[in-house]
């Protein structure tokens, strides 16, 4: 009986093993840790040139708004929407 029970844990414990080998193979930790940091390591040596990028967005976009509100200005038969009072009612 005692042999009987430590051969069925044993069978137990090897397809233990059986299992996770075959999940490793699948999915192997390793190898997703070592493209996360691969992915890290990009991102930082990217991150001065997505940071330009941004950059010139955001000033592109302000002179976009800043010329719409020049053509709005002008356009605008009211008086008070003119010059620095726009600047200072935004």
């Amino acid at each position: 009986m005692f042999q009987e029970v430590l051969q069925t844990n044993l069978q137990k414990i090897l397809n233990f093993f059986g299992y996770l080998m075959a999940y490793f193979r699948r999915n192997n930790p390793l190898q997703a840790f070592l493209n996360q940091i691969v992915g890290m390591i990009k991102d930082y040596l990217t991150m001065n040139r997505k940071l330009k990028m941004a950059k010139y967005r955001v000033n592109y976009q302000m002179y976009k708004l800043n010329q719409m509100e020049q053509l709005i200005a002008e356009n605008n038969e009211h008086v008070f929407l003119r010059g620095n009072k726009l600047n200072l009612q935004r």
